[in-house]
């Protein structure tokens, strides 16, 4: 059975939901799911905009067969030829194989490199600012490299004003039957899985970002429509949505607040954390904690680019490191975090070491973060006559992010 949307008169989506996969990329959870979309414009000429993960090609090609009627499909538009969208390309082509390809000279090459399509297969190199029509429809390639693979290029569609964006505007979540962003509740529901896949997946590539919506200028005024190629379309509150990511893609937090992340392993640490965060709160400090350990580090990724400070409350673990701490601080280096105010909470029942190296880290390994000096160390747990050193400490936090508000 087919299932498709309208999204203008002339073009539909024909893509699917995922509620099986449990990990994006195999190292995401996506417990909601995901959306693989794809778009097929009927014109003069048929195009079907991306194609969808192989698991879910049947669906794309059933939904495609039903809205051709008959019809052949003329051309293939390929943004991004990661296998979330490329592998469904095999199945496409099977059933219809004159088909011609059109995607840039990088997406070409991984499409042969991971065998998505017969070396036969016609095919048209598109180039930036290239503009092709297929009717009453035209279409304008702009490459996007790096947002955030090399082979990325979107278009705009100019009859409607719809932006292809590829994998930009993403969004982790499936769509249960709501297509546009109006249908949903998007800045409750929605917004944290937009930031979480913005900041795990493109959030490295924050020039590349900036310079693609610089593009984007251009079309001030004729942008009616966002279609990713995850989550939903927008059709209103475009800017809402801009902004964010071109906040993101800055580094710019989105909140003046706190992000506090323990690691601890008997309870000491925790607690200590907890009374932290009361003595945050208290002055009127937006706070929000979580446990190192039990959340996925792309939760404490995002929210690392949406808070504008980071409180990191740590255990020593064999002299070094608390494993998980380390490894969320390797992903805010590999993600390029930056621009951000940290603190530090150590502990270390013989020799407390973990606050000198998440210092050291922060200072010589995050770009652009600054470092208050309040540093708590305790041994085990946190005594009664260190009350002073904790409060102490909120206060230098709530000073500085009520400075920085």
């Amino acid at each position: 059975m087919h299932c498709i949307r309208k999204v203008t008169d002339d073009l539909w989506w024909v893509g699917a939901n995922d509620r099986r996969t449990p990990l994006f990329e195999n190292v995401h959870p996506i417990p909601r799911g995901v959306s693989y979309n794809s778009y097929l414009l009927l014109d003069e000429k048929t195009v079907l905009f991306d194609c969808v993960d192989w698991s879910a090609a049947p669906r794309l090609v059933e939904n495609v067969e039903h809205l051709l009627n008959g019809r052949e499909l003329d051309y293939i538009v390929l943004h991004h030829l990661e296998p979330d969208h490329g592998a469904g390309l095999w199945a496409v082509l099977q059933r219809w194989p004159g088909a011609t390809l059109i995607s840039s000279l990088a997406a070409q090459r991984f499409m042969d490199q991971f065998g998505f399509a017969p070396i036969q297969a016609q095919r048209i190199t598109a180039k930036e600012g290239e503009r092709f029509s297929f009717g009453r429809h035209a279409v304008t390639f702009y490459a996007a490299p790096m947002v955030h693979w090399p082979d990325v290029m979107v278009s705009f569609e100019e009859t409607d004003g719809v932006l292809f964006s590829a994998d930009a505007f993403g969004v982790f979540g499936a769509l249960n039957g709501k297509l546009f962003q109006d249908e949903l509740d998007f800045p409750h529901d929605w917004l944290g899985e937009a930031r979480r896949y913005y900041a795990n997946i493109v959030g490295k590539y924050g020039p590349q970002v900036q310079a693609l919506l610089a593009k984007l200028t251009a079309l001030e005024g004729r942008l009616k429509l966002l279609c990713p190629l995850h989550g939903p379309v927008w059709r209103s509150d475009l800017d809402w949505f801009i902004e964010k990511y071109d906040r993101w893609s800055k580094y710019q937090p989105e909140d003046h607040g706190v992000l506090l992340v323990y690691g601890s392993m008997y309870g000491g640490t925790e607690a200590a954390a907890e009374a932290l965060a009361t003595a945050l709160t208290e002055r009127g400090v937006e706070t929000s904690m979580y446990d190192v350990s039990t959340t996925h580090v792309s939760q404490l990724i995002a929210e690392s680019f949406r808070c504008s400070h980071i409180v990191l409350a740590s255990v020593t673990y064999n002299m070094d490191f608390y494993p998980p701490m380390r490894d969320f601080l390797e992903d805010m280096r590999a993600l390029g975090l930056k621009g951000r105010t940290f603190a530090v909470m150590e502990n270390g029942t013989w020799n407390p070491a973990a606050g000198k190296l998440i210092e050291a880290f922060v200072t010589g390994q995050l770009e652009d973060c600054a470092l208050l000096e309040s540093r708590v160390t305790m041994k085990s747990t946190l005594k009664g006559e260190q009350a002073g050193e904790l409060e102490a400490l909120a206060e230098a936090i709530a000073h500085s992010v009520k400075r920085e508000a």
